[in-house]
């Protein structure tokens, strides 16, 4: 592997890295940055910016509007436009619709692309995804779906209650998973495109939420009798899960590779905090108390890193990284969770206040450590791998390991 990154990629790093600089940190402070993220009123004063600096969703496949990155070219851009939380929202590759477009152009026909891809990797639309469901429903078990799709003559009919749904306030479309019942047969999960907002879609209520970085919140949304057209079926029916895993994996990272930009970000502030504050003789980073967790985030920064930027390599090579993807977002969540914990405790009591994004990032950073799996359900996953190969290993019966 390579680490010298292409002068192509390094100079669109240096863009974006100048563009969320200029462009995009003075936005910080504008009261459209409401506690349920973004209004769309700033959300389309960001992406005009970035759309006139040629930097609109780098992600999505060239044919589609976008720069056709690959793994490791959206981990080296998703972290520059990551150091402002409103940077991914500026570029769309925030949360939901980043994964979404991902999934769109690997699993979508052409005629979906071009009515639900091309406006969103415009900057035109935005979505959200029908997934999470209250208890008894699916969470982190994705084998509890209690929605359910009833097939009726040429369409199916949606009925179901989900929650924490991103961005679910003004998305132009969802992306629904529903257990599927064809001729009374439970054929399995399946994948449901509908236009918002429709009949048979109510959103119950706006959550309030620790984090306040996603444009249109978290709602709970009701499917009440939804009519969906059999054409608008995601993908083949019956095959939601094995399409799921075409945006779960890669989404796992680029949470990572955005939230790395925000911990970097968190870091600058403190250090350059802790350089001019005087304290006790002298300044707080010649204190080792302060230099040592100053030390310790670069150290949570360089591996985080390096971890997020193998598992691209292994997917632009074309391999799962089903298990390597797991063991970063367990590691990237906890790290960088610990860099933005330290770098609030360096400001201490300015930490604590809104005159710096620190405290922003620590409450908004807090929720990746569950969303896209909780890091104890990655940990039992890979434990659960760790077992069958011990399996399979085993020493035979009456021999000596």
């Amino acid at each position: 592997m390579d680490f010298a990154l292409p002068p192509d990629l390094a100079t669109l790093e240096a863009r974006t890295a100048a563009f969320v600089g200029d462009e995009v940190l003075p936005f910080e402070a504008d009261p459209r940055r409401t506690a349920h993220g973004p209004t769309d009123d700033l959300r389309r004063d960001l992406v005009a910016k970035a759309r006139a600096a040629g930097l609109l969703s780098p992600h999505v496949p060239k044919a589609w509007g976008g720069l056709g990155l690959s793994h490791l070219g959206k981990a080296v851009v998703f972290e520059a436009a990551g150091y402002s939380m409103l940077g991914p929202i500026a570029l769309a590759i925030a949360a939901p619709d980043e994964g979404n477009m991902h999934l769109l152009a690997e699993v979508a026909s052409e005629a979906q692309k071009a009515r639900y891809l091309a406006p969103m990797a415009a900057g035109e639309t935005r979505s959200c995804f029908l997934m999470t469901e209250p208890h008894p429903g699916a969470g982190a078990d994705p084998s509890l779906l209690k929605t359910t799709a009833v097939k009726d003559g040429d369409h199916f009919v949606i009925n179901g209650l989900k929650w924490l749904i991103t961005g679910a306030e003004g998305a132009a479309f969802a992306i629904i998973m529903a257990r599927t019942v064809v001729e009374g047969r439970d054929v399995g999960a399946t994948m449901f495109l509908a236009d918002l907002p429709a009949e048979g879609v109510r959103i119950v209520r706006a959550l309030d939420t620790l984090d306040s970085s996603f444009t249109g919140g978290h709602a709970e949304v009701a499917l009440e009798n939804l009519r969906v057209p059999a054409s608008d079926v995601l993908g083949a029916v019956g095959e939601g899960f094995r399409h799921a895993q075409a945006r779960l994996v890669p989404a796992r990272l680029t949470h990572c590779m955005r939230w790395l930009g925000a911990a970097r970000r968190a870091h600058d502030i403190a250090t350059k905090y802790a350089g001019r504050r005087e304290a006790f003789g002298g300044t707080l980073l010649s204190h080792e108390g302060v230099g040592f967790m100053l030390a310790d985030n670069e150290i949570d920064l360089h591996t985080t890193r390096l971890a997020i930027r193998h598992a691209a390599w292994l997917l632009d090579k074309g391999e799962k990284a089903n298990v390597e993807s797991s063991m970063v977002k367990v590691f990237a969540s906890e790290a960088i969770f610990r860099i933005v914990d330290r770098s609030l405790q360096v400001l201490g009591g300015l930490g604590m206040t809104r005159d710096t994004e620190v405290e922003r990032i620590f409450r908004d950073v807090r929720g990746f450590r569950i969303y896209d799996g909780p890091s104890e359900v990655h940990r039992w996953n890979i434990a659960r791998r760790l077992a069958r190969g011990a399996a399979v290993k085993a020493v035979p019966e009456g021999r000596a390991a």
